[in-house]
């Protein structure tokens, strides 16, 4: 069977973070990357913690640091991953629960549990995928719950490339040694990340931008939307999860 190229770039990401689990979990707990050291881990802290929630999906939470962050701050989290080896690296470090489950599976309702807030600190790097996560976000979600989306800025991550969406090559640039095939991501203008969040009735109640502190230069967006209080959910035509507006 053939199979589309999105399916082959979603493959890749999946095969990329497999083989490259143990160098992250390293480069991630040693504080090798300079930008989330300085600006842009504190940054997803802070605005998930604004949104006072007392249950929260980690959702693409890799070695689980984010996860552990907030159970620190006296937030019930579980965090979950496609990659069981990531997991693994997660569990074995302790502070919270953590779950293998793809964001195909949350979209089919495989958690079969609601919360506060979802987070995703640059965990969202597919076209399919990320659809995938936005489509379950309101079956996630309490009533007045809050999706938060930290990703790459796109008026940095274009490097000179046109500005539309589209796969982009990746690179483990600045992430320290050991590193095996970088995983390709789905590069999205701003207006296609606004748009995602109001397509799935997740109106946007924040945009923030935090600047790296030696650069000057946006280190990433953080994006936070707003499940409305009227909001319920039926489903469609497919049998998934739809949120409507009442």
């Amino acid at each position: 069977m053939e199979h589309s190229p999105e399916d082959r770039h979603e493959a890749a990401i999946r095969s990329a973070w497999q083989r490259n689990a143990a160098p992250w979990a390293d480069a991630v707990r040693q504080q090798r990357i300079d930008s989330r050291r300085l600006v842009t881990d504190q940054a997803i802290v802070e605005a998930v913690m604004r949104q006072r929630p007392k249950r929260v999906l980690d959702a693409g939470c890799g070695e689980g640091w984010l996860s552990r962050r907030l159970t620190a701050l006296g937030l019930a989290v579980l965090g979950v991953d496609a990659q069981p080896d990531l997991i693994d690296v997660a569990r074995a470090a302790g502070g919270c629960e953590f779950t293998v489950a793809s964001y195909d599976d949350l979209a089919a309702g495989s958690i079969g549990q609601m919360f506060d807030a979802v987070v995703c600190n640059f965990a969202l790097l597919g076209r399919d995928s990320t659809e995938a996560l936005f489509r379950a976000a309101p079956a996630l979600l309490d009533p007045r719950g809050t999706l938060v989306v930290q990703t790459l800025h796109p008026h940095t991550g274009d490097h000179g490339l046109p500005y539309r969406n589209g796969w982009r090559e990746g690179s483990w640039a600045g992430c320290g040694p050991g590193f095996a095939q970088p995983a390709p991501w789905y590069f999205r203008t701003l207006e296609s990340w606004v748009r995602l969040f109001t397509d799935h009735d997740l109106p946007l109640i924040a945009l923030d931008e935090p600047v790296h502190p030696l650069t000057g230069r946006p280190a990433s967006v953080i994006f936070t939307g707003r499940r409305p209080e009227s909001c319920q959910l039926a489903h469609d035509s497919g049998g998934r999860l739809a949120a409507e507006a009442g």
